[in-house]
């Protein structure tokens, strides 16, 4: 299942997430299948989360000179914004 889980987009992860919150908020499931449920929403958020970061790690930052005008891009550093 991990490696099903890695190949999804990161809208189809945040889809199956949102599935199991309404899941579980319904009160209607039983304790092992909300466990279970639990232990796959935490799988779908890390990889929510690292999906994130590897698109933000690819963004562009504007580069503006003193005048406003762009001059240029340069790429978004991760560790230092």
């Amino acid at each position: 299942m991990a490696e099903e889980q890695s190949e999804m987009t990161f809208e189809e992860a945040l889809s199956a997430l949102e599935d199991i919150v309404r899941q579980l908020e319904s009160g209607r499931v039983q304790l092992e299948e909300a466990v279970a449920y639990y232990e796959k929403g935490i799988r779908l958020k890390k990889l929510c989360e690292e999906k994130l970061k590897n698109a933000k790690a690819r963004i562009d930052k504007l580069v503006i000179d003193a005048n406003g005008e762009i001059v240029g891009k340069e790429t978004f550093d991760v560790e230092t914004e």
